[in-house]
């Protein structure tokens, strides 16, 4: 199976600068993508044979997610709760019958870190949300989750410690949530590999130079950890400011 995770940076700009090429050429069994920035009826695919799932903002032109799949799931669910109003259109969760897919786009804490509190809010929910998931049976979280977790997984962790995305409290988050049962596919088979990025600013011609963040990420329910063939960075996929990542795994 083919999962792909991809923060598109608003789904329209990227349709319009190659995304269906590489939707058709990967040809990926579920497709997520996160900050689409649409509302209904404002994008039209065309996907023979997949299903559409869509949790749009209320906010225009703001956040988003979306899962494009291939198989049919057992049931899809928009936020932390069934009958809960999830105005950023941030989760989506698609049942399987072998597992459970979390389709996220985390909340980021600002540059000023004036969200930060919130921030560390929902990630208090989603390690409640994941684990309870986990007890029924195996959880696929990915997306964009907005925080480089180690020092390897940004280019210059001592200038940007403390900033948005690279504080300790989000770091620590993350740090739990792998204590509890879960793995980062990627640091799993590429504990050392460095220079391995899926963000890159806009500025200074950081994509160019490589200067970047790896905030994309497919978390695993621990037990799925035999089951992972590869978890892939596709550096060189462009349309967004984030690259798409993809897991390959045997389920």
């Amino acid at each position: 199976m083919k999962i792909v995770s991809w923060n598109v940076n608003g789904l329209r700009a990227c349709v319009r600068k190659g995304f269906l090429d590489y939707f058709y050429e990967i040809d990926a069994d579920l497709f997520c993508m996160q900050e689409i920035k649409l509302q209904k009826g404002q994008i039209d695919l065309d996907l023979p044979g997949y299903e559409q799932y869509w949790n749009y903002a209320e906010k225009k032109g703001y956040s988003g997610t979306a899962v494009f799949t291939k198989r049919t799931p057992l049931s899809v669910t928009y936020g932390f709760e069934p009958d809960e109003k999830e105005e950023e259109g941030r989760i989506i969760t698609l049942e399987f019958p072998e597992f459970y897919l979390v389709n996220c786009y985390t909340v980021n804490a600002r540059r000023d870190l004036s969200r930060l509190s919130y921030r560390l809010e929902w990630e208090d929910r989603m390690y409640d949300y994941l684990l309870t998931l986990d007890q029924q049976k195996t959880v696929i979280y990915c997306g964009d989750l907005n925080v480089a977790h180690q020092e390897i997984d940004l280019k210059n962790p001592k200038s940007n410690e403390g900033n948005s995305g690279f504080t300790i409290e989000e770091r620590e988050k993350m740090t739990r949530l792998l204590e509890s049962g879960f793995i980062d596919s990627f640091r799993s088979l590429y504990p050392d590999k460095r220079d391995a990025y899926t963000w890159w600013s806009y500025m200074n011609r950081a994509r160019e130079r490589n200067i970047g963040w790896r905030i994309d990420y497919f978390i695993l329910s621990e037990r799925l950890k035999d089951q992972i063939i590869d978890s892939e960075i596709h550096a060189h996929v462009h349309g967004s400011d984030h690259c798409p990542i993809l897991l390959r795994i045997d389920l």
